[in-house]
């Protein structure tokens, strides 16, 4: 990954298995666009929906140039080893083309019903803590590992001879933050909430404070917004709604404020979330060809 303003695709926050041929025609579209991500959701619990993992290495499998993220992996139900070692293998597949997004959990009677133990908050992010830093010791090469801790355990475990994936979270409270800022390198915005939102404004000084409590400069750790807005042929007469949300716009509409987002807010990267019902072709199109190109343009990014 690198320093540049990220773009990507999310197909939504549900996947039926039905839509599986849909999924994978979007991936090659985005991959072969030019854009930098695509991400999927993680709700194993739910038989309809697609299992993140399976879905990310098959996307992997029909792409060349995009990597693929779960925004985010539900660390409750997979054991932290074995994470670690689909991360590292299918960043050996796809040659370093994945992110590892990761959540404390959410859900809980769901994550309970799937035969997961279930976590008090502060248990939950305590494991957190605790995964990331486990996942990040098996990858990299060196040393076999022992790792003692409160949730998670292994002994004389070899890491993978892979570099290790850029983990981000999908932290929300101020605990969850505080782990974000000192073994994160990367915060997805919760609840689709922009750079002009009170949670972000809020929540991004809980990182920044424990990034530099750990000896970290705060800027390592990027931000990542889910944009959930619409496309449209012609401007809007009011780009955000009365609580300030960002509703879209016109292709220039889009592009004026993702240039504000990135300047004068700090934004990282952005992910598209197609919020047409069914989802548009056309709308998937205006992303790729037109708004982000026309955004990196006035960044001067490649």
């Amino acid at each position: 990954m690198t320093t540049k303003t990220l773009f990507g695709y999310g197909p939504g926050p549900n996947i039926p298995v039905a839509s599986a041929a849909a999924l994978l025609r979007d991936a090659v579209r985005a991959d072969e666009g030019g854009l930098d991500l695509i991400s999927v959701t993680d709700h194993p619990y739910e038989a309809d929906r697609l299992e993140a993992y399976a879905a990310l290495g098959v996307l992997l499998g029909h792409t060349s140039r995009i990597t693929a993220v779960a925004t985010v992996t539900n660390l409750a139900v997979r054991p932290a080893p074995l994470l670690a070692r689909t991360l590292t293998s299918l960043s050996a597949l796809s040659g370093g083309r994945i992110v590892l997004g990761i959540g404390a959990g959410w859900r809980w009677d769901d994550i309970t019903r799937f035969g997961a133990q279930a976590l008090t908050p502060g248990a939950a992010v305590r494991s957190l803590e605790e995964g990331i830093v486990l996942i990040k010791s098996l990858a990299g090469g060196g040393e076999p590992v022992t790792f003692e801790g409160e949730f998670h355990r292994v002994t004389e475990l070899s890491p993978a001879p892979v570099p290790v994936p850029p983990v981000w979270t999908g932290s929300v409270g101020p605990r969850s933050l505080a782990v974000t800022g000192r073994v994160a390198d990367g915060w997805v915005v919760p609840h689709a909430a922009d750079w002009t939102s009170a949670l972000y404004r809020e929540s991004r000084p809980h990182i920044d404070a424990a990034a530099t409590a750990a000896g970290r400069d705060p800027a390592e750790v990027v931000d990542v917004f889910n944009v959930l807005a619409r496309i449209t042929a012609d401007p809007l007469p009011a780009t955000r709604d009365e609580s300030g949300r960002w509703l879209g716009g016109s292709v220039g509409q889009w592009v004026e404020e993702l240039v504000v987002a990135v300047r004068e807010h700090g934004a990282n990267g952005f992910v598209y979330f197609d919020s047409d019902d069914p989802r548009s072709d056309l709308t998937l199109g205006r992303w790729t060809h037109e708004i982000v190109p026309a955004v990196r343009a006035a960044l001067d990014e490649p």
